[in-house]
Order: C-alpha cells, then structure tokens, then sequence
C-alpha cells in the first residue's frame, strides 16, 4: 500500500512467459474497502485466468512492464488520478468493473484525458473482454473492434436560454465536467447563477419537520431539504438547479435525492452533484420533448451485446411504473429513489464541458436491476446502432448520462444545429 502525496493506491502485477502486465488502484475515500474487497480480488483473479497468469503487488510509478493498468475502483475517485498523474504514463488504460461506480469514474477520467490530448482507452466489460483488449494492445491495436469513427458531433449554438443555479459548486471528481459559464450564455442563451450552500442550509434549518422518518429512512430531513430546495428555486426564479449534494452528507446528514425527484416531476430541472452539463442536457431535453429526463452512471457496458447498465439514486416520478424507497447508495443514509422504468425505447444524451459536441443514442430499456453494488434505480439498455456504445470507451463527454422515452436523436440533432 502507498500513502504518498495522500493517495490511497492498491497495486499488482502479472507476470507469465509472454508478458509483463502491471495495475495499480485508486479509490475514492467513501468506497475505500473496494480496493481491498473480495470483489475485487476476483475480478482481478479472473482477468488473470483469462491472460494465463498471476496478480500480483507492485507500485504505481513502477513502469517496467509490457502494459501498465489504472484501476478504477469506485466512484469519487476522479481526484485521486490528478493528484497520480504524473506518476502515469501515457497511453492510460484504465481498468474498470461493473460495481460501485467504478465505470463512472473512468468516463469522467478519459473525458478529462482527451480533453488534454492525452491517449487513453476504459478497459471494462467481462474479463475474456478485458483479456482481449489486452492482447490487442500488447499486439500493437489501439482500436476497439467494431467501433466507430469515434468523432463526436458538433455544434456552435442553440436557443436555450433560462437561468439555472448552482448551489455549492460542483463536486470535486467532476474533472471534465464544468464549463465556462460564459461559453454557457454565449452558445444557448443561458444564465447560470451562482448560489452559496450555506443559503440552502439556512432555508433548511427554517422548514418545520411535517414528516416523521419510518421503515428506518429519515424521511424528516429528506423532505425539510425538498421544501427547502423548492423555496431556493423560488426565490431566484430558476429554471432549474444542481446541487453538490455530497456536501449534505456531513452538513445535515440527509441526501438531496428527494428533493430532485420533485424538482424534475413538478417540470423544472433538477441534478446532482452539482454537474451543470447533465442540467444542461436534461434542460435541452425537456426543451425539445417536453419531457423528463433521467441522470445516471454509466455503471456496466458490455460493447459486444452492444448494451449499457445505468444508475442514480434519484429520478423524475413521473417517468416510473412504480417506485419504493431506499437509503442512498454510496452513503446508506437519507432517502433515495428506487424507480421501475418502462420497457420501451429511449434516447441517451450527453453534452460535453467545451460546449461544442455531444454523445446522443437510441435503444430500448429492456430490464430493470435491483443490485447491490449500484445506486438505487437500474435499468439495462440495448443500442439500436451497432457498437455505439463502444464509444464510451474511447470518446466519451464526461460521466452522467440523461435516458428520456422515446427515439428522439433527430430532434436533438436538429435543436443543436440550426
């Protein structure tokens, strides 16, 4: 284990007669135990059967290997890699699970790195996947099979506007997510307005309780922060706001899941994590169909089924068939959304920090999952468009996602290049 520079990195190494493979680990400070879990150890032990090898321990900076892997063990872990960088050598391969936001976390990383010029790929998907990558890599092919050209479509403006707030600021592991807010007003019209997070704990602290927690989820604080966010929105005549909603954690001990979930359903916008582009997003979004929309982790991909797993702990109500309530997932305190979504087609839309492209697919929901390992509501998406998910891999906009009902691609095509 190495703690320099306050990193908290897990290393090993493979070894065998055809190559040298070395990975290190880094994890965020909420989901520590995944760098140590039994989780973890098999999910390395079966990369290694499928190379025909050994994991074993060795340092991050040590680069004497034929490949040298980043393991992204969990959400929040954005931070620990910029503090690593220089530490990494170029090209970055970044290893990735299907658990605790591990895949999250890396979209965020590699958008960052190819905002930089930075070459990278996410290794992630089942291990005899993983171990092919790998081999290709080794044999000198940088290219994913199947995959597309990789390039993003771009845009130069779109009527938007609206003013939209950010309470705090957004959330550290955010890396390649925040735009210049006047990029923002210049390209669609948009205001963004900043607000300090001791306003919204202030308005907290004046809501009475009206509701008493029951079935151990404190319902009491979840809905004091809801009618406190409601009166912010009010106050500042928002169309929309996020919030880094993490801070809440330790300020008042509750989520802020509640509160978005209202915010969404009642036709404004609401996201977490203070992530302006996914407001942004689900703002164009609710533009162009009228709809809500739903912010999620990309927390699974399988490039050969051509399908993607997402996740959060919070969704509009009125995109569910039903939904039941739960504790927040990286936490295990406040209330979260525990949402079943319709089997149905769908669009996923990103927009990217600098403004100009975008990731926009369609598919169907064609399951809903109630896993362990990943935030509340879960559903399973399979893409219409061969290997479109495979670009997440290699050219991704940034970490949370924005599925609406219906294939709207056209649409959103068509809003951002008039």
């Amino acid at each position: 284990m190495d703690n320099r520079a306050g990193l908290q990195i897990l290393a090993f190494a493979l070894y065998n007669d055809a190559m040298k493979i070395k990975v290190s680990g880094l994890s965020s400070d909420i989901n520590r135990a995944t760098l140590l879990s039994d989780r973890t150890a098999a999910f390395f032990s079966s990369i290694g059967q499928c190379l025909g090898g050994e994991l074993i321990p060795a340092p991050l900076e040590d680069r004497d290997a034929d490949l040298k892997l980043i393991f992204i063990a969990s959400g929040g872990s954005e931070g620990k890699f910029l503090r690593a960088f220089d530490l990494i050598e170029p090209p970055v391969y970044l290893l990735t699970s299907g658990t605790d936001n591990s895949l999250a976390a890396s979209v965020e990383i590699l958008t960052w790195l190819n905002g930089k010029g930075v070459p990278g790929e996410i290794l992630h998907g089942s291990s005899d996947y993983i171990a092919r990558r790998i081999r290709a890599i080794l044999s000198g092919d940088s290219a994913v099979s199947g995959h597309r050209s990789g390039n993003l479509p771009v845009y130069s403006s779109a009527a938007l506007g609206g003013t939209y707030g950010v309470v705090g600021r957004p959330s550290d592991w955010l890396i390649a997510s925040v735009p210049s807010y006047e990029k923002v007003f210049s390209t669609f019209g948009t205001t963004l307005a900043d607000i300090p997070m001791e306003e919204l704990l202030e308005a907290y602290r004046e809501q009475p309780e009206t509701e008493k927690n029951r079935d151990g989820l404190d319902f009491a604080g979840a809905r004091r922060l809801e009618n406190a966010v409601l009166e912010i929105r009010k106050r500042h005549g928002l169309d929309g706001l996020t919030i880094r909603c993490f801070d809440l954690l330790d300020s008042i001990h509750t989520t802020g899941c509640l509160s978005l979930a209202r915010l969404n359903t009642e036709g404004f916008i609401g996201t977490c994590e203070g992530d302006i582009m996914s407001m942004l997003s689900m703002a164009v979004v609710r533009k162009v169909t009228g709809q809500s929309s739903f912010q999620a982790n990309p927390s699974r991909i399988e490039a050969d089924a051509n399908s993607m797993v997402i996740a959060h702990c919070t969704l509009p109500y009125d995109m569910t068939e039903s939904y039941r309530f739960d504790t927040h997932f990286e936490s295990g305190i406040g209330v979260a959304v525990k949402g079943e979504l319709r089997e149905q087609p769908v669009t996923v839309f990103r927009l990217s920090a600098d403004m100009r492209t975008y990731w926009c697919a369609e598919g169907r929901i064609v399951r809903n999952l109630d896993e362990k390992t990943l935030c509340r509501t879960q559903i399973e998406i399979v893409f219409d468009e061969p290997y479109r998910v495979a670009d997440l891999l290699q050219t991704p906009c940034g970490n949370h996602h924005i599925v609406f009902y219906g294939r709207h691609r056209a649409e959103i095509d068509s809003f951002l290049n008039k």
